[in-house]
Order: C-alpha cells, then sequence, then structure tokens
C-alpha cells in the first residue's frame, strides 16, 4: 500500500490516487467491455481473422498477350502495389503530412492525440488531427464506422463516437503488432481514396499524371498525399488552387521534417500543378468493345468456379482483384484502332458530302422514308421511360422528346466528343447520319483473337459490331460456295462462262429468278473459277449454288466457321443471309489453317486470383472442317482478288503489305450498298472488316462509294501496312504453307480453253433480273 506523509494536503493527494486508479480501473473495465462486446452494448470489431487477412475491393484486371493492361472491371478502381513499387517521395510525403511519428508509435500516437484535443479545447482550433495512418487504415480496409459493427449504444450521439474510437484504438494497436511498417503503408496507400473514381496511389497515378507509383517525382507525390484530407475538395483538376494551397502545405511539412531544404521548396512552390489526367471508367481502356463481350464469358466460367468455392470465398468479376490474361496483342490492337478510325474518319466525310443537304433514311427505290426518327425514338429508352410516365398521353411523351438538354455528343472532328444543345429527336437525327464499323484480327495458326474493334466509339455507341451484330455478308460468303465445288472435285482452273443462270419452281423460287453482275451486264466470257472469285462474277456463284444445290452449301458453310442460321436458298449465291463478323474470320481461317477449323476463336487462356494462383487455362480447339489439299485450293483463288485481271482487290498491291507478300482476299457489297465487307488473309493474320449504317436503310447510293472495296478494304490495307512496319511483333511478310507431300498443279496454263470441262445451265424462262453484289 502507498504510504502519504502527514500535511495539509494528504487528504487530497489521498483522494486524487483513489480517482485516479479508480479511472483507470474503470477504463481498463471498459476497455475489455468494448473489446468483448458486453451484452452487445458496444458491437463487434474486426476478429484476428479478418485483421490477418484483410480484404478489399479490387479491380480485375485484363492483360493483353504481350502483358499489357487492356482494360478493368471495377466497382472501385483500386490496383494494389508492393511497398518497393512505390516511390520514396511518396512515403517521405505522406508522413510528413499525416503521421510524422508513423515510425515511433505503436497504433496510437498520444502526442498527436493530446494535440488534437487541445486544439479543440483549449485554442478553438485545429491543431491537426488526432488520428494515425494505422487508425486512418482501420477505417479504410475495415469500414470499422458501419452499421456492421454498431452495437445497442450505436445509435447515442456522443456516446457512440467514442465506442467508434475506442474499437480503432484497439484494432490498430493489432494491426501493429501483426504488421511490419512496410506493410502497413503499403495497406494504407493501397485502400485510400483520390476522388475521380481512383482508389489506391496505383490508380491515383495513372489517373492524374499517367505514371507508375513508383515514377512519381516530389511535386507529384505532394498533391498525391495532399489529397488525402479531402479527395474531393482537394482534386487538382476539379480546385486547382485549393490544391496548390494544399501541396504547398505539405512541401513545408517536409521542410519542417527534414525531407526537403528550403531553398528547394522554396523553387518547388513557384510550379504549377502539370498533371496528364485520364479518368479510368469502363468507356475508357484500349479494347472496350473487346471487354464489354468478354464480361458475359468472364461471369459464365466464375460461376463454374464458385461452385467449388466456400460461400465466403466467391470470386466476383468486379471486386476480386483478379489477373485475366487474353490473347489480343496491345500493338496489335493499337494498330487497329488506330487504323479503322482514320479510315471511318475519311468515310465519314464521303457519307456527308454524299447526301449533304438531304437525310440519307431511304427505302429501295431511294425515297426519303417518312417517320423515320419518330419511328426511331419510340424504341429509345427515353420514349419508354415517359412512356412510364406519360402513359397514353402521346402528345406529352411528345412534348418532352423536344425539349432540349445540354448533351455532349461524339463527333470525329473533336476527340472527346463536344457539348451542344439537342432535344431527344436532334439527338436521333444527328446519330442515325453515322457510318458504324467492327474489326477482328486473328491468327489462324493457333485460333487465337489478336484484335478486336466493335465500332467507333464504345463511349457512344455501345452495340459490338464484331460478335453481337450480324448483317448480310454479300459476296465475302462466296469462298464457302467455291468451297463446296473444290470439295466436290472441282479446280481452280475450271472455267464457267458468264451468263445468265435462272432459278424457277424447281428451286424453291415460285416467282423465279436470275441475279446479275454489279454492272447489270452479261458478258459471256468464260472465267476459270479463279478469276470468277478474284472478280466477283455472280453468275458463276449462281451457277455452283444451282449445280450443287443450297443445303449443300449450308452444310459446307456450317462445317467451316459460320455458325449463323442460313436459310438453303439460291439468294446465298449472293450473301443474302445474316452473318457476324467474328464467325466470318474464323471462318476464313480454316482455310489458312489446312482446313482445321477452331471450334471457337481463342480471346482467354488464363484467369488468376489476385495472389497470383491459377484458377483456370484455357485452349483453342479444332477439327477437320476440310482437307488440306482443299484449303490450300481455296487460299489460291482468294489470292486471285489482288493477281487476277480486274480482282476486286487489286489496290492492296499498291500499300506495302501487297508488296512482294501473298495475299488472298474477298470483297463484299449487299443491295443498295448497305454492308461493305472485306476480308483478308495471310498466313499469321486472318482479319475482317465490316462497314455501314446502324440502319440497313442509311447507305451510299452509288457503287463508287458504297463498295465494300471502298467502304472497308483500305483499312485492311493500313493496317496491315502497320503491322509489318512494327519489327517488335516479329510478324513477317511469308508465304502460305503447302500442304507436306501435295502434287497440286496452280498452273491453269494449256489447262484447255472455252467451258468444255463444265456444262453451263441456260435460263429455260424470261429472267426477273435482280441488282448484283460484289
Amino acid at each position: 500500500m502507498f504510504k502519504f506523509l502527514p500535511g495539509p494536503y494528504q487528504p487530497t493527494i489521498r483522494r486524487l490516487w483513489r480517482f485516479t486508479l479508480l479511472g483507470l480501473g474503470v477504463f481498463m473495465l471498459y476497455l475489455l467491455a468494448v473489446s468483448y462486446n458486453l451484452f452487445n452494448l458496444f458491437g463487434t470489431m474486426p476478429g484476428l481473422r479478418t485483421i490477418e487477412n484483410p480484404s478489399s475491393e479490387q479491380a480485375s484486371e485484363v492483360l493483353s498477350s504481350d502483358g499489357v493492361l487492356l482494360e478493368k472491371y471495377f466497382v472501385e478502381n483500386r490496383t494494389p502495389v508492393e511497398f518497393e513499387q512505390i516511390s520514396p517521395n511518396v512515403i517521405n510525403a505522406l508522413v510528413a503530412i499525416e503521421d510524422a511519428r508513423f515510425t515511433k508509435h505503436s497504433g496510437i500516437d498520444p502526442r498527436a492525440l493530446f494535440r488534437a484535443v487541445s486544439g479543440v479545447f483549449i485554442s478553438a482550433g485545429s491543431s491537426g488531427g488526432g488520428s494515425t495512418l494505422t487508425q486512418q487504415l482501420v477505417k479504410n480496409l475495415f469500414e470499422a464506422r458501419s452499421d456492421r459493427y454498431k452495437g445497442l449504444l450505436g445509435d447515442i450521439p456522443l456516446l457512440k463516437m467514442l465506442i467508434i474510437k475506442t474499437k480503432e484504438w484497439i484494432t490498430a494497436i493489432k494491426i501493429e503488432r501483426n504488421y511490419t511498417k512496410q506493410e502497413i503503408m503499403t495497406m494504407y496507400l493501397n485502400t485510400v481514396e483520390f476522388s475521380s473514381n481512383a482508389y489506391g496511389i496505383r490508380s491515383a497515378a495513372r489517373t492524374y499524371f499517367n505514371k507508375e507509383p513508383s515514377e512519381l517525382s516530389i511535386e507529384e507525390a505532394a498533391v498525391l498525399m495532399g489529397m488525402v484530407q479531402n479527395p474531393t475538395r482537394l482534386n487538382p483538376k476539379l480546385h486547382p488552387k485549393a490544391a496548390t494551397d494544399r501541396r504547398n502545405t505539405v512541401y513545408a511539412q517536409m521542410v519542417k521534417y527534414g525531407y526537403l531544404s528550403v531553398e528547394r521548396v522554396d523553387r518547388l512552390k513557384r510550379e504549377p500543378i502539370r498533371l496528364n489526367y485520364h479518368v479510368e471508367n469502363h468507356n475508357s481502356g484500349q479494347a472496350p468493345y473487346f471487354k464489354a463481350v468478354l464480361k458475359d464469358q468472364l461471369i459464365k466460367e466464375l460461376d463454374e468456379l464458385n461452385l467449388s468455392r466456400a460461400e465466403d470465398d466467391q470470386l466476383d468479376l468486379y471486386t476480386s482483384g483478379l489477373r485475366i490474361h487474353v490473347t489480343i496483342d496491345s500493338r496489335l490492337q493499337r494498330h487497329a484502332t488506330e487504323a479503322v478510325n482514320e479510315h471511318m474518319r475519311d468515310q465519314q466525310q464521303k457519307f456527308d458530302a454524299h447526301w449533304r443537304g438531304m437525310v440519307p433514311w431511304r427505302d429501295e427505290n431511294g425515297r426519303e422514308i417518312k417517320n423515320f426518327i419518330e419511328n426511331a425514338a419510340r424504341r429509345t429508352d427515353r420514349y419508354r421511360e415517359l412512356k412510364e410516365v406519360y402513359g397514353t398521353d402521346e402528345k406529352a411523351i411528345w412534348q418532352a422528346m423536344r425539349k432540349p438538354n445540354r448533351m455532349r455528343v461524339f463527333s470525329w472532328k473533336h476527340d472527346n466528343g463536344f457539348d451542344t444543345t439537342m432535344n431527344s429527336l436532334d439527338s436521333i437525327r444527328y446519330y442515325k447520319r453515322f457510318l458504324n464499323t467492327g474489326f477482328m484480327s486473328m491468327d489462324p495458326n493457333t485460333g487465337q483473337v489478336k484484335a478486336w474493334v466493335g465500332g467507333i466509339s464504345f463511349k457512344y455507341f455501345k452495340y459490338d459490331h464484331v460478335k453481337q451484330s450480324r448483317r448480310q455478308p454479300g459476296s465475302s460468303f462466296k469462298p464457302f460456295i467455291y468451297a463446296t465445288a473444290i470439295d466436290n472435285g472441282f479446280t481452280p482452273c475450271d472455267r464457267v462462262v458468264d451468263q445468265p443462270v435462272h432459278f424457277g419452281p424447281e428451286d424453291g423460287v415460285p416467282g423465279g429468278w436470275t441475279p446479275k453482275n454489279s454492272n447489270g451486264k452479261y458478258s459471256g466470257q468464260t472465267f476459270t473459277l479463279r478469276k470468277a472469285i478474284g472478280q466477283s462474277i455472280n453468275t458463276v456463284s449462281a451457277y455452283l449454288i444451282k449445280k450443287f444445290g443450297p443445303r449443300e452449301v449450308v452444310k459446307n458453310a456450317h462445317r467451316i466457321g459460320i455458325t449463323s442460321p442460313l436459310e438453303p436458298k439460291p439468294s446465298l449465291c449472293l450473301g443474302a443471309y445474316d452473318v457476324s463478323l467474328y464467325e466470318m474470320v474464323n471462318a476464313y481461317s480454316t482455310f489458312v489453317n489446312e482446313g482445321k477449323r477452331w471450334k471457337e476463336p481463342l480471346v482467354l487462356t488464363r484467369i488468376d486470383d489476385r495472389y497470383g494462383n491459377t484458377l483456370k487455362n484455357f485452349n483453342a480447339e479444332f477439327e477437320d472442317a476440310l482437307s488440306a489439299e482443299t484449303a490450300y485450293l481455296m487460299v489460291h483463288m482468294l489470292r486471285g482478288a489482288l493477281q487476277e485481271q480486274g480482282g476486286t482487290a487489286q489496290r492492296l498491291n499498291t500499300y506495302e503489305c501487297g508488296k512482294n507478300n501473298e495475299i488472298g482476299a474477298k470483297t463484299g457489297t449487299t443491295s443498295n450498298h448497305s454492308d461493305g465487307w472485306f476480308m483478308g488473309i495471310t498466313q499469321n493474320l486472318v482479319s475482317g472488316l465490316w462497314v455501314g449504317g446502324d440502319d440497313r436503310s442509311i447507305h451510299f447510293r452509288t457503287l463508287a462509294l458504297g463498295a465494300g472495296g471502298k467502304m472497308a478494304m483500305p483499312a485492311w490495307g493500313m493496317y496491315m501496312d502497320k503491322v509489318y512496319a512494327d519489327k517488335t511483333l516479329g510478324i513477317e511478310k511469308v508465304p502460305f504453307k503447302k500442304p507436306a507431300g501435295t502434287t497440286l498443279s496452280l498452273d491453269c496454263s494449256g489447262y484447255g480453253s472455252g467451258a468444255d470441262s463444265i456444262q453451263v445451265i441456260q435460263p429455260t424462262v424470261k429472267p426477273r433480273e435482280q441488282d448484283g453484289l460484289l
């Protein structure tokens, strides 16, 4: 027992000691009560298991085949880094401004806490925060202030804050016992918010400065660490003056604690904040259309993986921090995007000039479609929303549709669009005038998709024109007809006369139909099959489909790679049934891949969890569709588009990619020029392009502008020029592989003349002609 010396203050001292010891006892009992949540009065806290295995929402990253970050799936845009990946400038700035005694305390800093309290109660102001970085980490990482940890006393205002602070202190001490200072610092920087949809230091560095955390300078680190106090109010993009003042405060603290000299700070303060600002969102990234289409496959794969995982260990595409490895090559994707954008900008200028002063929505006879915009408006979400509000009151609905609104719209002249005022009908009228596109490039030897451009701007046109969209392929469908002939014993040297071929009731066409060539004429000339496909002679494909029957062609097209439903009708000879670019590129790859058809183009190679553990691998599978000889003959036939006189792709010979190279190609143009296609093959890449209006009634009026060789082919040529110029890819001009041991002869000289080898069917009734396609 304590013994107090006699004196006049003995009773007072005794009482002070008693109150002190009693207070300490009560405080210890209070801490125990909070720790064990006595009678559920205080609520729970993060347990030891939770502290040892902290979890935060992390973005899942899509990584290209060459290791470049392409896209992200996220709710909070957060990608963690290791301590070694963080610039010392960041560490020094953070410690100076937020927790100067970080290396000295054990989670709670009594000195800082006393300073904060005295600032409030003594000087009636703020003398700095009392929370350490460890306490702030508790708030960020464990959501310690959320209702999940609330007890029965959690709604009493002042008591609520005392309990919350107590829990943060206790949890901070536990964290300090379980982690090193470096680990705590890293966790903090990976969890803190920086506004502009950036969570964690890596996302912040990329968003504001387009750098990795290891590359941040003192100036940049000071800006970011200054934001920690209030990310929105101190956002340098939105509030530059406030951000500059806060940055200078960080400088002052760094001088105070010896990280910077006064002379250097005096120079730094005179410099403005220089941003390289780019907000990462679901519209950004190098392959946004690919990412949107890939999402469905990923969700399906994760659902299957989750069947064997514990309920508290389920994988989520947007929060689990997965590493998704895909087949897209970032360099090829960049080349494709640049080529397509350059070409589509040019096509849009031509289209606007072609329709200047007129509306482009026309029927088959060239007449303006009445109420086209109004009918399109009825299919919009805006109209359906107004319908729910106003019911059958059409007058009120259309009045709301005509109300002007401020909006940002797409434009080829402005990279990020431009702001304007339009009503809903004007907006529809504006967007309907744009041509759109789809482009896909694939390695036929591996089945891997290497580039994917689904449209002209994902932000403004969400619909994917690679896999989601299906359009008539026109003459780009003809190779499947010719492959049927080759597979049935015909050769590229067999000859057919360009003359009318009639389909009647016996062919399933009761009214009769005779297709004609794109120029509306029949030359009467004799064509080898190779020259016929090279020039896209419609009568020859009509003859072949008459010879073998539409059902045989449908069977072969499906076997080679077309997956869309096809009706077995003679109009197949002009490519009259809708297919996707995705399946067309895969089907053309079958010709290059020695007749082996990839069951599905490969887009996904591996999924890893956030710790680098492989969850699933993916491989491409193939099946035999054609003999190697037939496939090689089809490659030879497709080369005729560049080599035969009058070939539809001869312009490619003027591109660098066409010089001293083996290329096969096929153009496609549909009725009224609604769709322009180009399919190009090399030994290393098979690529296809579609161009047209989202509505089929919106198109060029002449073949000179609307043919596939004009609307689509130039982008393919520009893309391949870029590919061959990029030596880092290692893609060279190489000949097509010839089947081993083959004795095929590709020389038609001396084969014979005339049409001796093929009996040409003559029309037996007066034909009803239809415009041709090429």
